[in-house]
C-alpha cells in the first residue's frame, strides 16, 4: 500500500482552472496544477488561503528592530561610554540607520528562510518527475496532479475523466 500521483493533462488554462474548481469541491485537499504561467484566479479555484509568508517577513523585521536598536543602545549607554561633542550617551537619532538596515537584513533572510520552509525545500526529488509529460508543463502543457492513497486512485481517476482530464495517467 503506498501513495501514487494521478495526473491528467487539459486543453487550455480555462479547463485547468474549472479543473481545480471540481476537484477542490469534490473535498480533495492534497492536489496541484502545472502550468507555463501563473493563472489568475487558480488560488481561489484551489482553496489556498492567503499565505503566511508576509507574517514571517514581519516577525523577522521586528526580531531585526528590536536587536538592532537593543545593540546600539547597549554599545552607547554600557560598553562603551564615550561622550561625543556633549551629546548624551543616549542619542537615539544616531540609531536609526543603523536599525533601519538591521530590519531590512533580517526581513530578508526571513522571506528567504521562511520561503524555503513553506515550500518543503529543498526536496531533491518528488515523483511527478517520473512523468514524461510533465515536461510540456514548461510550454504548452495544463497538468493536475490528485495525491492518492491505492484505496481511492480509482476514484481520483474516474474525477478526472467526469470532469475532462486527458492523458489520465498513474504515477507511483
Amino acid at each position: 500500500m503506498g501513495n501514487s500521483i494521478v495526473l491528467a493533462e487539459f486543453q487550455s488554462p480555462g479547463d485547468l482552472l474549472n479543473a481545480a474548481k471540481s476537484v477542490h469541491d469534490a473535498g480533495i485537499k492534497h492536489f496541484e496544477t502545472y502550468s507555463p504561467f501563473p493563472i489568475h484566479g487558480m488560488d481561489d479555484a484551489m482553496g489556498l488561503g492567503q499565505s503566511k509568508l508576509g507574517w514571517i517577513v514581519l516577525m523577522g523585521g521586528l526580531t531585526g528592530l528590536s536587536a538592532g536598536f537593543a545593540l546600539q543602545t547597549w554599545v552607547s549607554t554600557s560598553a562603551y561610554k564615550i561622550v561625543y561633542s556633549g551629546k548624551p550617551l543616549f542619542s537615539y537619532q544616531a540609531f536609526v540607520p543603523v536599525t533601519f538596515e538591521i530590519m531590512i537584513l533580517f526581513s530578508s533572510f526571513a522571506a528567504v528562510f521562511g520561503m524555503f520552509a513553506l515550500n518543503k525545500l529543498p526536496e531533491w526529488y518528488h515523483k511527478i518527475f517520473n512523468s514524461v509529460e510533465i515536461n510540456k508543463a514548461t510550454d504548452d502543457g495544463f497538468f493536475l496532479s490528485i495525491d492518492a492513497t491505492d484505496e481511492n486512485e480509482k476514484a481520483a481517476i474516474h474525477l478526472l475523466e467526469k470532469i475532462g482530464g486527458k492523458s489520465i495517467k498513474v504515477i507511483r
